[in-house]
């Protein structure tokens, strides 16, 4: 079907790296051995340069052929930025939007079209597709593509994707593809610095009020609840306080209104801070991300919007300020920071999300995408449910808090064990709170010189008193808000007044 593609230094385009070289080599040699409607996907991570490879087959392609190419898109910005690598690399191409006009068609080689208005096009037979040998698809894992393959049972189809997992499960990528070519690892990118390292710190948040739509993944009313009360928003600033100040910031929420509250907040706080989402207008949102580009301690909230066709190398901490079921969407987020970046050469990520629990960290070794791409329900039944997730949490005191209470070795409580074992020994389970009260008493006592000290050092027990009671709450089956709201005062309350009696008699007991 095609010569073997040769490896030569380019005199136009971009430089190709070696692994890139490597790709497009084992690609074209799937070009010359398979039939003419075959359908390969290439999977590659965020960052790595897909649309590098697939413009350098483009021109090889048109070198040594007398047919034509057809790019696909899912976004009118990603048509744009394909259609200038295209440029790069040599290759005249016509953008197929809704304002073009076809009457030119012949002249080009190469159109690039989302997938929208070509369907429209096709279905009013406006383009001639009669001689398309080669049909490229970016962002093969969403799904809005396969319903064109019909007018293209004859061309040789080439998706491309950084996590070939299917945007819907009931349409798994092994039904459209014959094979999946796997490129080179996020942490094989890394190592060899065409990547940033990520910098990963999880912040446990308590998932379960979060309601799952029927796309698959939490409802955007479910999250903005969550996301939107003080109590997250105060978290998310504590994140960022400690992990990103001074640093150019991507936040990612699931929801207008949330990314409305994390605006203000930051606003408030009297740091630099930006709101981007799909209602924004071209104008607007061409200013903002300019002056995202050009101001270095930036901070861009967002929805949605940037998760694809969004290039910021400068970008030096990600915010997940929300959680998904999505593998694909989880990935894209973080690799909007995994640029490389004149000294950059590692970018923060905080997750508010459990995302880290659920999916493992970013880059994992322990992704077996041939396996994913194959059996893909087989890795979604292995995903933790958000009840596995948060049962296995441990509350991890802040270094800070943790400087006062250095005197004690042991700071955590097994909220879980203990209520499993009052049950099996026929006690009632208010001896949880018992026993919890007074091992939070004992550090406390620990780590004063009098009642007064220790009585200072249950402030700042507040945030371990929380995950302590929400824990409780889960093993008793009972967390209406007003009920946690009283059993959190109720516990200090009890606690001040245990340390008020026992002082003493717990320090000479030390």
């Amino acid at each position: 079907m095609l010569t073997t593609y040769e490896k030569e230094e380019r005199k136009e385009g971009k430089q190709l790296y070696h692994y890139q070289k490597g790709a497009i080599q084992k690609i074209f040699q799937c070009f010359e051995s398979a039939v003419e409607d075959y359908h390969l996907l290439y999977q590659l991570p965020t960052g790595g340069g897909k649309t590098v490879i697939f413009s350098e087959i483009v021109s090889q392609y048109l070198k040594t052929q007398k047919k034509k190419v057809l790019v696909m898109t899912h976004r009118i910005e990603l048509c744009k930025q394909t259609s200038n690598v295209l440029s790069e690399f040599g290759v005249t191409n016509k953008v197929i939007d809704s304002k073009a006009k076809l009457d030119d068609q012949k002249k080009f080689d190469c159109f690039v079209a989302m997938v929208e208005t070509l369907n429209n096009r096709l279905k009013d037979d406006k383009l001639d597709i009669s001689d398309i040998g080669l049909v490229i698809i970016d962002e093969a894992h969403y799904n809005s593509f396969t319903k064109l393959f019909k007018f293209f049972d004859k061309a040789f189809i080439l998706g491309v994707t950084a996590t070939p997992l299917s945007s819907n499960i009931e349409l798994p990528m092994t039904d459209n593809y014959n094979e999946l070519i796997v490129g080179e690892s996020i942490e094989s990118l890394i190592e060899n610095r065409f990547l940033a390292r990520a910098n990963m710190y999880s912040y446990n948040v308590g998932l379960t009020s979060l309601v799952v739509g029927a796309n698959g993944d939490y409802t955007v009313k479910s999250s903005e609840d969550l996301y939107t009360n003080n109590e997250m928003l105060s978290k998310l600033m504590d994140a960022y306080t400690e992990r990103c100040h001074n640093k150019k910031t991507l936040i990612f929420n699931n929801g207008i209104n949330t990314s409305l509250f994390v605006y203000d907040l930051f606003k408030r706080a009297g740091m630099p801070i930006a709101h981007l989402d799909n209602t924004t207008t071209k104008k607007e949102r061409a200013n903002i991300l300019k002056w995202f580009k050009e101001t270095p301690n930036a901070i861009l909230t967002s929805v949605s919007i940037l998760t694809t066709g969004f290039d910021e190398p400068s970008v030096e901490s990600i915010i997940l300020n929300r959680a998904t079921k999505s593998l694909t969407l989880y990935y894209q987020m973080i690799g909007r920071g995994s640029r490389i970046f004149k000294n950059k050469d590692t970018f923060e990520v905080i997750d508010l999300g459990n995302n880290f629990h659920r999916f493992g960290p970013w880059g994992s070794t322990n992704l077996d995408w041939h396996r994913i791409f194959k059996y893909p329900s087989h890795y979604l039944d292995g995903i933790l449910s958000d009840e596995e997730l948060e049962s296995n949490f441990v509350y991890e005191m802040p270094e800070e808090i943790r400087k006062s209470f250095e005197k004690s070795e042991a700071l955590h409580f097994d909220i879980n064990k203990t209520y499993v074992a009052s049950i099996r020994s026929g006690e009632s389970s208010k001896v949880v709170l018992k026993r919890s009260i007074a091992q939070h008493a004992k550090i406390c006592v620990e780590n004063s010189e009098d009642i007064f000290d220790a009585l200072m050092l249950v402030k700042l027990l507040n945030d371990d008193i929380d995950f302590r009671i929400h824990r409780y709450s889960k093993c008793i089956s009972k967390s209406t808000h007003n009920f946690l709201a009283w059993l959190k005062e109720d516990y200090k309350k009890k606690l001040r007044s245990h340390l008020r009696q026992n002082f003493d008699l717990i320090k000479s007991e030390i």
